[in-house]
């Protein structure tokens, strides 16, 4: 049997919980869609934290937005599917 190491097809619990925000908040998804519809760069995620001033803020599940345990390329497929 296949050790899966994931977290709901996400390589970890907090980047699978900043996705399920960005995918359930209302007002954020909007934003993300937005953002990604004109974002031209390589790693729209980190951009698009900035672009909100998120840097230092959390999940209401307490998983950072910015944190070296995140997987950003994951995030930033994330972001890319979301238009």
């Amino acid at each position: 049997m296949k050790n899966n190491n994931t977290y709901n097809g996400y390589k970890n619990h907090n980047t699978w919980n900043i996705a399920l925000w960005i995918s359930n908040d209302h007002g954020l998804y909007n934003l993300a869609v937005e953002f990604m519809e004109n974002f031209k760069g390589q790693a729209p995620y980190k951009k698009f934290i900035e672009f909100l001033g998120l840097e230092d803020e959390k999940t209401p599940d307490n998983a950072k937005f910015i944190d070296r345990s995140l997987s950003y390329r994951e995030l930033n497929n994330f972001m890319r599917d979301l238009i």
